[in-house]
């Protein structure tokens, strides 16, 4: 598993912190740190969550950078 790189630049492009995020989805900063840095894999209503409260689409943010893979 990879960094989320797309999370960090959707959330940085809004000026948010990882703490905002996080309260904004209900869990820790250091869960936010941890999908960021591709240690923890999201559960599907997490990463709509997200999705959510960046303005982004799952593709835009969880889909693979290949699709030809």
């Amino acid at each position: 598993m990879g960094r989320n790189i797309k999370i960090k630049v959707a959330r940085a492009g809004m000026d948010m912190t990882q703490k905002v995020l996080a309260e904004k989805v209900g869990i820790s900063r250091q869960t936010i740190n941890a999908i960021e840095q591709g240690e923890y894999n999201p559960t599907i209503k997490l990463c709509r969550a997200i999705c959510k409260a960046l303005g982004k689409s799952l593709d835009e943010l969880f889909g693979e950078e290949n699709e030809n893979v």
